[in-house]
Parts: C-alpha cells; structure tokens; sequence
C-alpha cells in the first residue's frame, strides 16, 4: 500500500502542477496523500518533523544563491546590457541565422547569470521580429529559446552559476568547474542536436510553404492577466510587460554590456580554485559553523562573491540603473522569494517520500539497475525524479538529499571521481525536467503566446532529448577513460 500511495501522490502532483496549482500548496498535500496509504506513518508528524525542515535547509543552503541570481537578472535587464547583447547577437548573425542567433543570445545570459524567465522575456520580442522577417514559423521560437537558456549553460558548462550546477557541490565537495571537459563535450552535444533539430524542422516546414504563422493557425494570445499568473507562478513578475519604455542603460556599449557576464564566469573560477583554498578556515570545523570543511562550501561562497561583485559592477557602469535602483532592487528580490519557496516545498514532498517504507523497494530497485557503475543508476534517479517532479533543482536535491551519500560511498568504491558524479547528477537534472508540467515550459510558452500543441514537441527534442543523448554520452565516456 506504501508504493500504492508514493505513485498516486507522484500522479496526482504532475497532474494538478500541468493543471496550473502551485506546487507550494500541492506539495505538503501529495506528500499527506502518500502518508495516508502508509498505514501507522503520523501524518503531523511526517509534516512538521520531516517535510518543514528539509524545505528549511534547502531554503537556509541556496537562498543567497536564488536572491542574488534575481537580482543579477533583473539588474542585467534594468540597465540595458541584455537586450544589447541578445540585439547585438541579432546584428551579427541577421535574419538567415534567426534560430542560431536567438539560441547564442539565450546562451550567453544564462552562462552569465541571469535567469532564464528574464532571458525569454527579453529575447522573445527580438526572436519574434526576426522569425517573421525570415519566414520561420513562430511555433520554433520557445524551442530556440528553451536551447540557449534551459540546457548546456544550465547544466554542463563548467562554471556555470546555475543553481542545478551549484546543488551537487556541497554533497560531493566541488567546485562549478567540476569535470569541465565532460561538461564541454555535453553541451556541445546539446547545442549540436538541438540546432541540428531546429534547422531540419525549420526546412520542413520551408518545404511545405509554411511562414511565420503556426500551422493551426494564430494561437489566441494569452491575456496579461493568465501571463502574469504563469510568470508569478515562476516567481517572475511581468510588472507592466507591454511595450516598457527603453532604459538610459540601453545604449550601452556591448563590451560593457558583456563585461558582467564574463567577471561572473572568471571570479567564480578564481575564487573557487584559488583565493578560498588558500585561506585559512580551519575555524569551519567548529560545531558553531556547521562542523565542516571549506571543500564542502566553497563552490556556493564563490558563486555568491562573483555574484555580488558582478552586481556592484553593474550598478557602478549603469547610471540608468543607478536611478531607478530602489525598484530594481525590490524587484529582484520578490521574484526570488517565489523560485526558492516552490523548490523548497518540492524538497521536503521528496523527503516525506523518502521517510515511508514503500520507498525503500523504490531506491533498492534504482540502486540495482546497474550495481557495478552507479553512473548509470545516479543518471536513472536525478532524472526520473526531476520528470516527476517537473523540476530539475527539486528532482535533483530530492536525488541527493535521500541517496547521496550512499552515491557517493558507491563512486569511491568503483573509483569514480566526486567530479564525475556532480556532471553527472548536473546534466541528468537536465533531461526529463522538460515535461509538459514543467514550470518553465509552461511560462515560456505563454511568454511566446503559443501551446503546447503548437510548439511542444520542439521544446522536447531539444530540451530532453538532447541533454539525455548527451548525458548517455557523459556516463559511456566517464566511465571507460574517467573525468577530464
């Protein structure tokens, strides 16, 4: 009956999250649905004793990560500096090169920092002047955007500040930079299928005298008040999305406008690698600072150093940004508050799933599906987990948080490196998290106006089917020659 419960409460949680319901009120009540069918199991108990506390370390562990990745974002877009470099990528490539200059636009912010909910927003009015102008059907642009901003600079380039990169550190004690050339060859298989994807149907549809319209038809736009419920739902706020007035930040130029994108990338290396390894912190062993070491926390104190420096250099080159700074702030920090709390709430449901006695036949039955190469059973785990969960960070710290240690024991023994194993849960977070219910899918396609009848099966192929192809490729490779 445990296991009955487990997936009925997985069921009903993609279900009701594809349906629209905020998975921080549908998570707690999944989980109590789970526990109901585990006959003896304390319901409170399993709430406030398991449930709130996982969520309350996740919250305490990645917060600073969240608010100042927001905050990047925002002040990214308020001074200007993305839309220069997503319009600059434009004026290079031009409109014959629409799906390879949306996706390098895309891929340069989120490699940067900024959040990809900020990236659609800014890259989708200039994708969609530019698919027009070149005749590609509209229903690819979520699809080209999803490419840059949901797959190799989310997951496989080594250094990337994204959360689903930062998650695996303090569990395997490394640093973003882990396995960096396994993680350029991924995103070199993701970048490759998908533009190869994009550009076969982009023919086809050339082929059959397609133009920019769907081919059912204009989708009905979805009203400003169902956008900005999905864009809220993703802890974005559309504040007043038609046509904002430029920003004195505009005309920046695009050295600048990519200067803080490259200190992020660079400080990120140099104090992960170089200044915290260095210091003394010896006093992190002390039972008042969590009783650990500087491995375990120096790849979030990088991230969060770059971070800031990053965002003082912006406010300090930007003096549009500088005069509407109080709102910028206040911005970036509300649309943080609602990411973190959702991710949070889908930690402690995986906890409460992992406390129930039907999910230990569920983690043996994982953990025996390749014995000798837990690559393959770690790869199977982190993304079934973010598919059910609809959620990469959330599928990956429910991954972590239950099994992993014992992935980690298992890799030692086998001699696999803790770097092989954090590219390898990153880039598995990055593969069936792209379901239909997917928070991001979902807010994309009503940023782009469209359904997922219209452009689903696009944003699939190269936002799962690529990132898995890569990842088969990662385990193959990580396993015969070993990380490198």
């Amino acid at each position: 009956m445990s296991i009955a419960g487990i997936l009925l409460a997985l069921a009903a949680l993609i279900y009701l999250a594809y349906r629209g319901i905020s998975v921080l009120v549908l998570a707690p009540l999944v989980a109590a649905l789970a526990v109901m069918f585990a006959w003896g199991t304390p319901l409170l108990a399993s709430y406030t004793q398991v449930f709130m506390p996982a969520a309350g370390r996740f919250i305490a562990l990645y917060f600073p990560l969240f608010l100042l990745g927001a905050l990047f974002g925002r002040f990214m877009e308020d001074s200007g500096a993305a839309g220069v470099i997503s319009s600059r990528f434009v004026h290079w490539l031009g409109t014959r090169n629409a799906i390879l200059a949306v996706v390098l636009a895309c891929a340069v912010l989120t490699y940067g920092g900024v959040s990809l909910f900020v990236v659609a927003f800014a890259v989708y009015p200039i994708a969609a002047a530019m698919f027009q102008q070149a005749e590609v059907p509209k229903r690819l642009i979520p699809a080209a955007i999803a490419l840059g901003a949901f797959t190799f600079t989310m997951t496989a380039l080594p250094g990337t500040p994204a959360i689903q990169n930062a998650i695996p550190m303090p569990y395997f004690n490394t640093t973003p930079f882990a396995a960096p050339g396994l993680g350029v060859i991924a995103g070199v298989i993701m970048f490759g299928f998908g533009i190869g994807w994009l550009g076969f149907r982009a023919r086809r549809a050339a082929q059959a005298g397609e133009g920019y319209q769907p081919r059912h038809g204009a989708a009905p736009s979805a009203g400003l008040k169902e956008l900005r419920e999905h864009a809220q739902g993703e802890g974005f706020d559309l504040m007043e999305i038609p046509e904002l007035p430029a920003r004195e930040g505009a005309t920046m130029p695009f050295g600048l406008a990519l200067s803080p994108i490259v200190l992020v990338i660079a400080l990120n290396y140099v104090f992960s690698t170089l200044v915290f390894p260095a210091l003394d912190t010896g006093y992190l062993a002390q039972p008042l600072y969590g009783a650990t070491s500087v491995a375990s926390v120096k790849g979030v104190w990088a991230i969060i150093c770059a971070l800031v420096l990053a965002l003082l250099f912006l406010v300090a080159v930007s003096p549009g940004l500088r005069a509407s700074l109080k709102r910028s702030v206040d911005d970036g920090a509300n649309a943080a508050v609602l990411p973190i709390f959702n991710t949070a709430s889908l930690v402690g449901f995986g906890a409460v799933i992992a406390s129930l006695p039907g999910f230990a036949l569920i983690r043996d039955g994982v953990l025996g599906v390749a014995p000798d190469n837990p690559l393959i059973s770690l790869s199977i785990a982190v993304n079934v987990l973010a598919g059910i969960t609809g959620s990469a960070s959330g599928g990956m710290s429910i991954a972590l948080q239950t099994l992993g240690d014992t992935y980690l024991a298992l890799g030692q023994t086998a001699g696999i490196s803790p770097e092989l194993m954090h590219r390898v849960t990153a880039i598995a977070t990055g593969g069936l998290d792209a379901l239909p219910h997917n928070g991001a899918v979902i807010t994309l396609l009503s940023i782009c106006r469209l359904t997922h009848r219209d452009a689903y099966l696009d944003i699939f192929m190269v936002a799962a089917a690529g990132p898995v192809l890569s990842l088969v490729a990662v385990v193959i490779l990580g396993s015969t020659i070993g990380t490198f």
